[in-house]
C-alpha cells in the first residue's frame, strides 16, 4: 500500500542510481583518458604539479616529452579503470573498488620513485 500519488520500486531506484554513477566515472574517466592522450603525445607539461610551477631556467633541466609521455602512461590506465568502480557495483562485485584503489595507489607509488629518483627525466 503506497502513502503517494508516485512511487518507485526499489528496483527502478537501483537501476537510476547504478546508471547515474556510470556515467559519472564514465565521464571521469573519459576527461582522464583524453589527458593522457595529450600527454602521450608530449604535450599538456602544464598539467604536470610541480613542473608547471618552475622557473624557465629548471624548465629547461628536463626532457619535457619524456616527463609527458610518462605521466601519460600512469594516467592512461586510472582512466581506463576508473568506470569499473561503478560497473562493480552494479553487479554487486564491490571487491573492484578495492582492486581499484590499490591500482591508484600502486600507480602514484610508482610515479613518485621513479620520477624522483635516478634523474631519468634530466637533460
Amino acid at each position: 500500500m503506497a502513502f503517494c500519488a508516485y512511487s518507485v520500486s526499489y528496483g527502478d531506484y537501483m537501476a537510476s542510481r547504478d546508471i547515474a554513477a556510470l556515467m559519472i566515472t564514465g565521464l571521469l574517466g573519459t576527461v582522464m583518458i583524453i589527458l593522457a592522450v595529450l600527454l602521450l603525445s608530449g604535450k599538456g607539461a602544464f598539467l604536470i604539479a610541480g613542473y608547471n610551477t618552475m622557473s624557465k631556467e629548471e624548465k629547461a633541466k628536463y626532457d619535457e616529452k619524456a616527463l609527458c609521455r610518462f605521466m601519460g602512461k600512469i594516467l592512461l590506465p586510472i582512466g581506463i579503470l576508473t568506470p569499473a568502480v561503478a560497473l562493480g557495483g552494479m553487479y554487486g562485485l564491490d571487491w573492484i573498488g578495492g582492486v581499484y584503489a590499490a591500482a591508484v595507489t600502486a600507480l602514484v607509488v610508482f610515479a613518485l620513485v621513479y620520477c624522483n629518483t635516478g634523474n631519468r627525466f634530466k637533460k
